[in-house]
């Protein structure tokens, strides 16, 4: 179920998003529902999957550190 909500943007704000919604082909609305999906599912979060690999390589990386500063370490050149 679709829900209503009330923003107030500056008339700047409101002409890019005009301007944007415009280009899309979208109604302001739509635009903005559209970018804040793609900004949300792009930006901000990582899959669970994608967490775990990079608790992995932090782990990974503490151990080295912890290694290195016990001296078990070999230099290759």
């Amino acid at each position: 179920m679709s829900k209503t909500i009330t923003i107030k943007l500056e008339d700047s704000t409101y002409e890019l998003f005009k301007k944007a919604a415009d280009g899309e082909m979208r109604s302001i609305s739509n635009f903005i529902e559209y970018a804040t999906l793609n900004y949300l599912t792009n930006e901000n979060y990582v899959s669970d999957e994608e967490m775990k690999e990079i608790y992995s390589f932090s782990n990974e990386l503490k151990k080295g550190l912890d290694d290195i500063e016990k001296g078990k370490y070999t230099f290759v050149e």
